[in-house]
């Protein structure tokens, strides 16, 4: 956290001019990739490494780094430069292999792939968000870590960076990042804006003419603007101004800060300087090596780093981490001795620990209750709440509906928003608004920066709003928890706008997201338990509106769920006998009791039934062979019930079964009708059963 800005000196100077000449070289050696911003921008990134970022090279997960997030994912070079420069373990070596098999410089900065990189970005807007997300998880761990230390004062405390471009503040998810960041104070959050005028297709006039200043001022932002452009002047790379500008944003405290940078991209090459050729090409031999003349450097030479360059920017940035370091971890120290218990806990977070006392605490049902599992989800959220102090979310203003509100758990709320006594900025309900994308997004920042597990919530038929961030928490592997409810034409009345049908098919299309769709209140409490434990995953937990009867007992449930599917109800022979299954009625969420009323019928008929609950399909896959075969024996007429697509289900049952699914939308009225009409009723799937039973002994 830098409040000394000396000058630049001749060695700087010429660090980012060699910052520009790699960009290119990088660019032309791969035959693609986007030069331009990386070009124009090494100055503004070589200056947040060398100067004003707190960071440690030496420890990319050091608690005290600031971070930050290259928004404008496409311009990695502006970034794996800098990590090279600074001694990220990176080297000049790796640049030549842009964007090919096997480096650690690929296309886009990936998450747990490269050292030093905070987050995966490319999506535009996706980095600021996640950045959003970072600068509320620090506020929190603040809060739950080290409450009494005034806001900037706590070793928990730090600042996030994030470079966006006229792309990222044209994507939607911006506004509603940006717009939430602004209501929430965050004075930790510094966005610089590459206001380059330049897209791919050519000038931003021709879609982008709104004042972004404005419009952020509207949100609450301080709004510091910087001209290298010299209104059309001429051009001057004017740190002392930029930095000025940082300066000034740190000392903000109570509003998120843009600092609006004004540039030429591709700056100063020759004649594509300022043009949207640069954007997302290589430059061409003849304009690099102008490039590299306008910068006093040799056209010749590519991807020339002189050693006593190298050797100064990694040697400042190493004595820079050592004195930070030494500061904070005096500070850290005097914390810990102060604070053991929250010491301990801090420890726990970081090893990944899961508390003690968590399956204790973890509410149970008696069988034959009834109540909707978005309805246990709530209850368990609220007694988990005292055991697992790092859960924490909310809802994107559908709390009440979602159950996404620990009772009695105070908002996440600056104090000049505060709506009840407890309110404040270390609350633990986030209110994220109407922002089903942003939410997501800041879900990704918060689990990014590691110590904390949130949760968000909205209605299932939403989560189309959420797709991309929910894709990229898979991508990265990591832990947010997406809490979907309304889960299908059981929403009834609303009608179909908002049934989902496609959803279960589409989500568990994304390699690596768990489908978790708890068949009851008993189900969902094992769930919990379930997704928690899981790390490097994240979880989509989607629940019903309507009230589900109890089926399983807690014990059945807590042992067969994390496994992904289990025999819910044994068949049975005529005198009640333990019988092996001549049907398996598999189903997922409501659909589970549907099943149990069929193989009622099944029964009653003389037709061995077992009705298996598939909370997780993509946990029941992780199981042995053996387990899966007990489970779904091959002898046995597979028969699926779930009210969505038929899609992914013909895998499971086989060219003997069948699936009883719900293949158009839905309608508007009562969700008991609705599953009458379409089927969903005990009669029906057994008779679906029967048939299929016929076809297979013919």
């Amino acid at each position: 956290m830098s409040t000394h800005s000396p000058a630049l000196t001749e060695e700087d100077l010429r660090a980012i001019n060699i910052s520009k000449a790699l960009a290119a070289d990088a660019v032309e050696k791969a035959g693609s990739g986007h030069p331009g911003t990386a070009i124009s921008l090494a100055g503004v990134a070589y200056l947040l490494y060398q100067y004003e970022m707190t960071h440690d090279p030496a420890d990319t997960r050091w608690l005290g780094r600031d971070r930050f997030i290259l928004s404008s994912g496409h311009a990695s070079l502006l970034l794996y430069i800098q990590l090279v420069l600074a001694g990220y373990g990176l080297e000049v070596s790796d640049l030549k292999q842009l964007r090919q098999w096997g480096a650690r410089t690929p296309g886009h900065p990936e998450f747990g792939h490269t050292p030093g990189v905070e987050t995966t970005t490319g999506p535009l807007g996706a980095g600021f968000t996640n950045a959003v997300g970072m600068a509320m998880a620090a506020r929190f761990e603040h809060g739950l870590l080290d409450p009494t230390a005034p806001a900037g004062d706590s070793v928990f405390d730090h600042y996030v960076y994030t470079i966006m471009g006229d792309g990222c503040l044209q994507e939607g998810v911006t506004s509603e990042a940006a717009s939430l960041a602004g209501a929430q104070e965050l004075g930790n959050l510094i966005a610089i804006y590459d206001d380059n005028d330049i897209t791919i297709e050519g000038s931003t006039d021709l879609a982008f003419t709104e004042d972004p200043s404005a419009r952020f001022a509207a949100y609450g932002w301080q709004v510091l603007d910087v001209d290298w452009t010299g209104g059309g002047a001429g051009y001057e790379e004017d740190y002392a101004a930029l930095r000025a500008a940082l300066a000034a944003a740190r000392a903000e405290t109570t509003r998120p800060s843009l600092i609006r940078l004004r540039t030429v991209i591709a700056w100063p090459a020759p004649t594509k300087q300022g043009q949207a050729s640069s954007h997302g090409a290589r430059l061409g031999a003849q304009e690099v090596a102008g490039l590299k003349e306008a910068l006093g450097l040799d056209p010749a030479r590519d991807f020339h780093v002189p050693d006593d360059i190298l050797d100064c920017t990694r040697t400042r940035a190493a004595e820079r981490a050592a004195a930070a370091r030494a500061d904070w971890d005096a500070r850290f120290e005097a914390w810990r001795s102060a604070e053991p218990e929250r010491a301990a806990l801090l420890e726990r977070l970081r090893a990944g620990r899961l508390p003690e006392g968590l399956d204790d605490a973890l509410p149970a049902w008696e069988v034959g209750q009834s109540l909707a599992t978005r309805a246990a989800s709530g209850k368990t959220l609220s007694a988990l709440a005292d055991v697992v102090p790092e859960l924490w979310g909310g809802s994107a203003d559908l709390a009440g509906s979602n159950n996404t509100t620990m009772a009695g758990a105070p908002s996440f709320l600056p104090a000049s928003l505060a709506h009840k006594e407890g309110d404040g900025p270390y609350g633990r309900t986030v209110h994220f608004g109407v922002r089903e994308h942003a939410m997501g997004g800041i879900l990704n920042g918060i689990a990014l920066d590691g110590l904390t597990r949130p949760y968000g919530g909205t209605f299932m038929v939403f989560s189309d709003y959420m797709r991309p961030p929910v894709r990229l928490a898979a991508l990265m592997g990591i832990d947010p928890v997406f809490v979907w409810t309304h889960d299908s034409i059981g929403v009834g009345e609303d009608g179909p706008t908002h049934q989902p049908i496609e959803h279960l098919a589409a989500l568990r299309a994304i390699p690596g997201l768990d489908v978790v769709r708890p068949g009851d209140a008993n189900e969902t409490a094992a769930a919990w338990g379930a997704i928690l434990r899981r790390r490097r995953h994240p979880a989509g937990l989607i629940l019903s509106r309507q009230n589900l009867t109890v089926l399983a007992d807690a014990r059945a449930a807590a042992a067969g769920v994390p496994r992904g599917a289990y025999v819910l109800v044994e068949a049975a022979d005529a005198d009640g006998g333990p019988a092996a299954p001549e049907v398996v009625l598999i189903a997922t969420g409501s659909e589970v009791g549907v099943a149990v009323a069929a193989r009622d019928i099944l029964q009653a008929s003389g037709t061995p039934a077992r009705v298996v609950s598939a909370p997780c399909l993509e946990w029941f896959a992780e199981q042995d062979e053996d387990y899966r075969a007990r489970v779904l024996p091959e002898d046995a007429v597979i028969v699926s019930v779930e009210a969505g697509i038929a899609m992914g289900w013909r895998e499971i049952v086989g060219a003997r079964g069948a699936v009883v699914s719900i293949d158009h939308f839905g309608a508007s009225g009562p969700a008991a009708r609705l599953f009458a009409e379409y089927g969903f009723t005990g009669e029906h799937v057994a008779d679906i059963a029967r048939r299929a039973l016929a076809r297979a002994r013919d």
